[in-house]
């Protein structure tokens, strides 16, 4: 054997004793390396552990030629049907746009198709911006902070950072949703309280003038058709961002019983009468606990007995920043032909956000697969991208947040991918708009989690957490088929295949 052949011998060697214990002796490369453009097999997967050493790697497993039953066999359950998802992704605010923006052309658009292209990417499928400025906009406004609502129009924001942006995306997955969230009304819409009724001219707190809600509920519509003239089409609205939270740098309080006779008096009538019946409206927008708030606790449900608002509102949305994820479960088993959409939750400094070790696990456990397992047809994470500054940020906002990912300020290039990033990846690159979750049978344990789909293309999709120091050796039955993949510790996995 000459010199040559020895060292290739050697590399192949080396690469094999590298991988032992990855997984099945099929995969095991493709745990470290993702396969190539051709290579193929029967189930196609993702895994992301969280000492990043498989960093969202792709993997081919075929089934099994033979019917694999074992106590860690998870087999699925069709006939048991739950919600139909929405989607998936994060929030495109101003200064995400920004800092997309100060990239160079070429490398934004090769982010852009990693995130949201079906094809050449995660498929992110669900994008959540705000109506006016939000505590991550590049500056404190709205678009008509002009009295008189015949002022309204789409500031620089929208036209030079948020529109540019979701054209590019939408270019590249002109299936992805679109829901709009306002952190405040125009200053001039605002009173100090609904008892004095005296003019508020702060960006933050304060409350919605009575008097104003028509004109409040016109400048919704007027938004949503600006939007669309710019080739933006809006799936849906929530009516307040946070609405119990006075301190955002942006906000207005909003008491459910202020929600529900602004929707059932001017927002839902205009939206009607506007031929705008097909934008969803969502309630709420906030925190499990009500911001343990007695008289709002149950704000969903206080409104949702009101049969005129509820006639026009699709579901309600929650943030996880206080409180416990089953007030999903209760909402939805009170009402369950109402939607429920998980719209906001962060990483930052109070929650160790940096580190993947930690923030994969719990955030795919509490946030991916805790609220689509209690009913949550869409999750969104908050920022898709700040840059390795925080930001931009402004006072009175967060100050100690992360994006999804992570733009090296330095170079505006190089980019950290966090957990939130994973995490609706592991979700929306098997698991299609439309799909159904299903029900499945078989194994359980202690730090494992997972969801089964049946998506609309002939596909199932399922995606498990292993959140145990072991190594997991799993089967997966469809009730025609199986699959057998070894789960490193500490990882997530996803998983596509054919009927």
């Amino acid at each position: 054997m000459n010199i040559k052949n020895r060292m290739i011998l050697l590399s192949y060697l080396l690469v094999v004793m590298a991988c032992t214990g990855c997984g099945n002796s099929s995969e095991e490369e493709n745990i470290i390396n993702p396969p190539k453009p051709d290579v193929t097999g029967d189930v196609t997967g993702y895994v992301t552990t969280n000492d990043r050493t498989a960093d969202f790697k792709a993997f081919a497993v075929d089934f099994n030629k033979r019917p694999s039953m074992s106590p860690t066999t998870i087999t699925l359950d069709p006939s048991q049907r739950f919600q139909n998802m929405d989607g998936f992704g994060a929030a495109v605010t101003g200064s995400t746009c920004y800092n997309l923006l100060k990239m160079a052309p070429a490398d934004r658009t090769k982010f852009l198709k990693e995130t949201f292209s079906t094809t050449e990417g995660m498929g992110y499928s669900y994008i959540r911006i705000s109506i006016g400025c939000s505590d991550f906009s590049l500056s404190e406004y709205t678009c008509c902070d002009t009295p008189g609502i015949e002022n309204f129009a789409l500031q620089s924001e929208e036209l030079d950072y948020v529109i540019p942006i979701l054209k590019e995306i939408l270019s590249i997955n002109p299936e992805v949703k679109i829901l709009g969230s306002p952190w405040t009304p125009p200053r001039w819409m605002k009173v100090n309280n609904l008892t004095d009724l005296k003019p508020f001219n702060s960006w933050t707190d304060g409350q919605l003038n009575l008097k104003y809600y028509q004109d409040y509920a016109l400048y919704f519509v007027k938004w949503v058709n600006a939007m669309q003239a710019n080739g933006i089409n809006i799936y849906g609205i929530t009516v307040q961002n946070e609405p119990l939270n006075r301190g955002n740098s942006a906000s207005m309080y909003m008491s459910w019983e202020e929600q529900r006779d602004f929707i059932k008096s001017a927002l839902g009538p205009k939206f009607k009468e506007s031929g705008l019946d097909q934008v969803k409206i969502y309630l709420f927008d906030h925190n499990y606990n009500y911001d343990n708030i007695s008289s709002e606790q149950d704000y969903v449900g206080k409104i949702y007995k009101d049969k005129e608002a509820e006639s026009y509102v699709a579901g309600a949305a929650f943030h996880n920043y206080g409180g416990n994820r089953e007030e999903l479960n209760r909402v939805h088993d009170s009402y369950p032909n109402k939607e429920l959409i998980f719209t906001e939750t962060s990483i930052g400094e109070w929650n160790d956000g940096k580190n993947l070790s930690k923030r994969l696990m719990e955030d795919m456990a509490e946030v991916a697969l805790g609220t689509v397992n209690n009913w949550c047809k869409a999750v969104v994470v908050w920022n898709l991208m700040l840059d390795s500054e925080k930001g931009p940020n402004r006072d009175g906002g967060c100050q100690t947040c992360y994006g999804a990912v992570t733009l090296d300020k330095g170079d505006y290039k190089t980019i950290t991918r966090n957990s939130h990033y994973y995490i609706i990846g592991h979700l929306s690159s098997v698991v299609k708009p439309d799909a159904t979750r299903i029900g499945t049978t078989g194994y359980t344990a202690e730090g494992v989690t997972y969801s089964a789909f049946d998506n609309n293309d002939g596909s199932y999709a399922f995606v498990l957490l292993n959140n145990t120091s072991e190594v997991k050796k799993v089967t997966v039955n469809d009730g025609t088929k199986n699959f057998t993949y070894t789960v490193p510790a500490k990882a997530v996995t996803s998983y596509q295949w054919k009927k």
